[in-house]
């Protein structure tokens, strides 16, 4: 929004953002309730922990279904919403291709492009074991608190081809796109990754739940709140994007 606000006032289609913004609310929702439960409740530590489970196991259910309704939503019911995004992204990428007189991207095949994933997501999970395992000698030789690393730095950096995505295409008065981009890998990590993860460690028999200490909690739901009263109105200006970038 701040990219695209200094060339003027930017629109999109609010119904999708709200969309995406409402189950983002949702999502911070269940995370707040397990820590609102672990704060009010006196219990002891070991019967406090199984409750916890219990809540954070049953919880990541319901957003894992809601998750594959919202895919249903976006790639079905609903796609026209999510089709804009896409039209003018393409249109975009074949007005800057006949500029430049290039050839048309190569289209690869089902089994080449699952091929090329399978691959890419093998060579991902090798590196981000040998970043794991690292943490703890970096965070000590660099004086710098392991979650803050975990939190910031390593999003940051993992993330940072969806940033330089949006805020290319939010320059090029592309915002349908670009909150799609940012609003969706939110989503994407909010309502699949980490209930997933929960289910996981439930398979595995380890002991994790959607518990986060209160002041991460808080500051979620909040930058939650914000981002959907920001793109309530299907428009944003510069104003919106210097005011997210400052909370």
């Amino acid at each position: 929004m701040a990219a695209g606000g200094f060339a003027g006032d930017s629109t999109f289609n609010a119904e999708a953002a709200g969309a995406m913004s409402s189950l983002m609310t949702l999502a911070s929702a269940a995370i707040i309730i397990p820590a609102v439960y672990v704060a009010f409740d006196s219990r002891q530590n070991h019967e406090l922990l199984d409750s916890v489970l219990i809540l954070s196991r049953g919880t990541s259910i319901v957003l894992l279904m809601l998750y594959l309704v919202y895919l249903d939503f976006s790639l079905r019911t609903h796609s026209r919403l999510f089709e804009e995004c896409k039209e003018e992204n393409k249109s975009e990428e074949e007005s800057r291709d006949h500029k430049k007189d290039a050839k048309k991207p190569v289209k690869l095949s089902m089994n080449a492009s699952l091929l090329a994933l399978a691959i890419v997501t093998s060579l991902i999970a090798v590196c981000s074991e040998f970043i794991v395992d690292t943490l703890d000698e970096i965070a000590q030789q660099l004086n710098i608190n392991k979650e803050f690393i975990s939190l910031i730095i390593l999003p940051a950096v993992g993330n940072a081809a969806e940033y330089i995505t949006a805020i290319g295409a939010a320059s090029k008065n592309n915002m349908n796109f670009a909150v799609s981009v940012a609003v969706g890998s939110s989503l994407q990590i909010s309502l699949f990754v980490t209930p997933f993860l929960v289910i996981v460690g439930w398979m595995m028999g380890q002991p994790m739940s959607l518990y986060f200490e209160p002041f991460y909690v808080v500051v979620f739901f909040l930058s939650v709140l914000v981002v959907g009263m920001l793109v309530s109105d299907g428009a944003s200006n510069h104003l919106e994007g210097a005011m997210l970038v400052g909370l």
